[in-house]
């Protein structure tokens, strides 16, 4: 099978150039092609397939631009959009385009990484599905692509300023006001379990035997696989199951993690910081499929825990528990008077919530290249220690695990062939 590898090295090199020249502004004020306020932004989708063709009308954006390796994909998404839309199968064409200000990634988590950071040099602003990286090391690489070429960066999970929080029933920015009352006091313990609302989605598991199968015509498998090692094709590696495999993601953990565990860094203060230690209750996982597990449990330096409940035996626990009380599921305590006793404490501030007034403004969007690393490297370490069955320790600054080379491969995990951030 021929592998995409051509051209990979003129690729970066234009790519670095093109940073050069056209990181700092988007395309709508440079002169040419400048939009008013009022107009729309536009996209380039990469990864057309459920999740892809849902983004093609959001508020203020047009899509001008898609990517699939897919051509089934591409046909559906065409039937959506206007035929002067451009076509690609490979995202690199599509970054290069000038008339593209925005590229939302869509593809299998083992894409984004690369596809990120190299729009970001692209002097494209990013809309990612989340989990926002595939791994750790990745993920710091598009922070500091993000960073250095002055793009704005939204994660799409959007749960820690917008809508009810699954099973609390009512917006984040309740649940921070409360935590930073100190009414609950300090540290805390959060627990998320079926019991607490959440649904850790367990039917994202791998076959453990993949009999090779041919690969279907519409489909450039190669491409596809980019970065991951290479497996014989079976349909259920790919598109709507790739999420049971570790290669290009984490199941149940991966799908639902950073949406659930976000939130909770947002509180809890800790946008800027990670947890020191990883703690696994699982069974032994198979090296190529992903299984379920009992618990993951993170901690923090200053004591504060995570505790992903995934077997549903932290029955009676509350969602978060201090010293001073409790909140459990549908934001009730047993804090006497809390409604009242929360009226006289400040609300937490005011976060950017329009990705596109953030692009226009050129402000930092509330879910960002920043906190999002950081809530998705939690999400990362979970599959680390899952992966390896034990507990880790974490140096949230050196972003290494301590005394663990084997957990520290999989923080800059190799890629395959030629490809690389």
């Amino acid at each position: 099978m021929k592998k995409n590898n051509t051209s990979r090295r003129d690729f970066i090199k234009k790519t670095v150039i093109g940073a050069a020249a056209f990181s700092i502004v988007p395309r709508f004020v440079l002169g040419k092609g400048y939009l008013a306020p009022s107009d729309h932004l536009t996209k380039g989708v990469i990864g057309v397939g459920g999740m892809g063709r849902g983004h093609f009308s959001y508020a203020g954006t047009r899509t001008v631009a898609i990517c699939d390796v897919d051509k089934r994909h591409l046909a559906l998404a065409m039937g959506m959009l206007d035929s002067g839309v451009k076509q690609y199968a490979d995202y690199r064409d599509l970054i290069q385009l000038p008339e593209v200000d925005i590229v939302h990634i869509a593809t299998p988590p083992h894409w984004h990484g690369i596809i990120a950071a190299e729009a970001a040099r692209m002097g494209k602003d990013i809309w990612c599905e989340k989990p926002m990286t595939y791994s750790i090391g990745e993920g710091k690489r598009v922070m500091e692509a993000v960073q250095q070429n002055g793009r704005i960066f939204r994660l799409n999970t959007w749960f820690r300023f917008k809508d009810n929080f699954y099973g609390m029933d009512v917006p984040v920015k309740k649940i921070k006001k409360l935590v930073d009352s100190g009414l609950l006091g300090w540290p805390l313990k959060v627990t998320i379990s079926r019991h607490t609302g959440f649904d850790w989605k367990f039917y994202w598991v791998g076959k453990e035997v993949l009999p090779p199968e041919p690969i279907p015509a519409e489909l450039d498998y190669d491409r596809w696989l980019g970065p991951a090692p290479y497996k014989p094709y079976n349909a259920h590696r790919t598109h709507t199951t790739f999420r049971g495999y570790w290669d290009y993601d984490g199941g149940g953990l991966g799908d639902m993690g950073q949406h659930y565990i976000d939130p909770v860094q947002y509180f809890l203060g800790k946008d800027d910081t990670n947890p020191i230690a990883v703690e696994v209750d699982a069974p032994q996982q198979h090296p190529d499929a992903v299984g379920t597990w009992r618990t993951i449990t993170f901690t923090y330096d200053d004591g504060c825990q995570i505790i992903l409940d995934g077997a549903g035996t932290a029955v009676d626990a509350a969602y978060i528990e201090g010293p001073k009380g409790k909140l459990y599921k549908g934001f009730h305590s047993d804090i006497p008077d809390l409604e009242h006793k929360l009226a006289a404490f400040p609300e937490p501030p005011e976060q950017v919530t329009d990705f596109v007034d953030a692009v226009k403004k050129r402000e930092k969007f509330a879910l960002n290249e920043s906190n999002g690393f950081r809530s998705c490297t939690i999400v990362n370490m979970g599959k680390v220690a899952l992966r390896l069955n034990r507990t880790l320790k974490f140096d949230p600054v050196k972003l290494e695990f301590i005394g663990d080379e084997a957990a520290n491969r999989l923080v800059n995990p190799p890629m395959r062939g030629s490809w690389t951030i």
